[in-house]
């Protein structure tokens, strides 16, 4: 891991790359962890500097999310500009209102018996509770207790296991994610990538699931770590106040090498 004037250089190099995609994790990352997920909101200064990014020229910028599109949607509160991936990749919204989503009827019986499932062992721990996903669901534990976490965790693996063939499961900050679809943060961060036709890359994520994304990043990339933890990630910051600051000093780059003559 690399200081803060090693971010610096790097920044510098990446503001002056022809075609920049800025793809940004959502909780933990730009907004802070609340006990109700629906509550969330990015910082202002990181919102800001969002806001400072979308106007440039050859910028592109994007939120990777696990949670589902109508969440992102919501807590994001993005212009239209603002390209979106829910669900870890299953989900995407580009340069179109349109979602697009492909699920067949057979993934569709299994992700209604993976729901039953989820939602029994919920109901049997306090302050557990179930998000639905389009290819999937999200066991909830942030406010229940220590044992109860454990617990709900151990019976949600076991039988969800017995009941749906070829799942997914990602643990993550007290949740665990269950899904039909095997599609990761660094695939979706690809797929950004091409559709944007990025020169370079600027990912920012806080959780576990977001090293899929820094592992994809290439020599010409930058991978920014918030908070603690083992990373895949170039660099590291302490909190979302911070990454904050890091994009404005990106956008403040990008400003620069905007009006340069050609």
């Amino acid at each position: 891991m690399t200081g803060a004037s090693d971010l610096a250089e790097k920044l510098t190099q990446l503001a002056a790359t022809e075609r920049l995609l800025v793809a940004l994790d959502f909780d933990g990352t730009l907004a802070p962890e609340v006990d109700a997920p629906e509550n969330a909101r990015a910082l202002p200064e990181a919102r800001a500097a969002i806001l400072r990014l979308l106007e440039l020229p050859d910028t592109r910028v994007a939120l990777v999310s696990g949670r589902a599109m109508a969440s992102l949607q919501h807590v994001a509160e993005a212009p239209d500009s603002l390209l979106l991936v829910g669900s870890h990749g299953v989900e995407f919204r580009l340069d179109s209102p349109e979602i697009t989503l492909d699920q067949s009827a057979g993934e569709r019986e299994q992700v209604d018996r993976l729901g039953e499932t989820l939602e029994a062992v919920a109901a049997r721990f306090d302050q557990v509770w179930v998000e639905t996903k389009p290819a999937g669901f999200a066991l909830h534990t942030r406010l229940a207790s220590e044992e109860d976490s454990r617990a709900a965790h151990e019976a949600a693996l076991t039988e969800t296991a017995d009941a749906v063939d070829a799942l997914t499961v990602r643990d993550g900050k007290n949740v665990i994610e269950f899904s039909l679809r095997s599609a990761t943060k660094g695939d979706a961060l690809r797929h950004l990538a091409e559709f944007t036709g990025a020169t370079a890359v600027f990912y920012a994520g806080d959780d576990v699931t977001d090293e899929d994304a820094f592992r994809v990043l290439g020599p010409n990339d930058l991978g920014l770590k918030c908070g603690q933890g083992a990373t895949a990630a170039g660099f590291r910051v302490a909190k979302p106040a911070e990454v904050g600051a890091v994009l404005h000093d990106l956008a403040s780059l990008r400003e620069k090498h905007a009006i340069l003559p050609s």
